[in-house]
């Protein structure tokens, strides 16, 4: 009689610490695929992230870094004159600066702590490359806020209420900053850390910065006697402030 032999079960992938199965990066051929400017970053970002993350790592990494950034200011600029729409004038210099600078100090205030609890996880990724997640994580939000760019100027142009435009701008920001993040968590997790305690801190201590800055580059929307604040406020103060004025100017 012929033996009858069980089936064999597909071969599982590789697991990361999160019990997730994670293929290791540069198992497909097209993450080899350079990326030499902004568009190919722009474009690998949306749609192959895996790639980016595996060159990040690479020798080329510092390369990308800077490519990251330049397309973070560039897209951040952009949505910053939209923003500037709404109350003209200074503004229309003033919002951008301020909304780049923000971004760029939001991150770069936050990645030593980044770092430290990466060592603190476990995690293989070195300096480098958590700064090009970080840098992944500002262009990826600031191309999402591209896409928000025309509703944002319709409705600079349809209403003259600086709270109603800040709230739809933190919306906007706070849904493209949950993408951007979901790059950043996925790329920390293939550097095999034991534990995500560490990140999930530092996710709501990055966001706690972040919302702090509406606060001290203030205002953003709306108009002010000065390009930045004479006293300071809490960024739930400063919120608080914005519901209560009836005037288009942001004091």
């Amino acid at each position: 009689m012929n033996e009858i032999t069980a089936p064999v079960p597909p071969q599982i992938p590789l697991s990361s610490a999160g019990g997730k199965g994670l293929l290791p990066l540069g198992q497909k051929p097209e993450e080899h695929e350079s990326i030499p400017n902004l568009l190919v970053a722009i474009e690998a970002i949306l749609r192959q992230p895996r790639r980016l993350m595996f060159q990040l790592r690479g020798n080329g990494g510092g390369k990308l870094i800077g490519i990251l950034l330049f397309g973070m200011l560039l897209c951040s600029l952009i949505y910053g004159v939209v923003v500037g729409t709404f109350s003209m004038g200074t503004q229309l210099w003033a919002a951008p600066i301020k909304i780049a600078g923000g971004l760029f100090l939001s991150g770069a205030i936050c990645l030593p702590s980044l770092y430290i609890f990466a060592c603190i996880s476990g995690s293989r990724a070195g300096l480098r490359e958590l700064c090009g997640l970080v840098a992944g994580l500002l262009m990826l939000s600031s191309v999402l806020l591209i896409g928000f760019a025309p509703v944002a100027w319709l409705f600079s142009q349809s209403t003259e209420s600086v709270a109603w435009m800040g709230a739809l701008h933190l919306l906007f920001w706070f849904i493209a900053t949950c993408f951007g993040l979901r790059f950043l968590v996925e790329g920390f997790s293939h550097s095999q850390p034991r534990s995500r305690a560490g990140l999930s801190t530092w996710i709501l201590m990055f966001m706690l910065v972040a919302v702090q800055m509406t606060a001290a580059l203030r205002p953003i929307v709306g108009n002010a006697n000065s390009f930045l604040p004479t006293e300071k406020k809490l960024f739930l103060t400063h919120w608080g402030d914005c519901l209560n004025t009836t005037s288009p100017v942001s004091h």
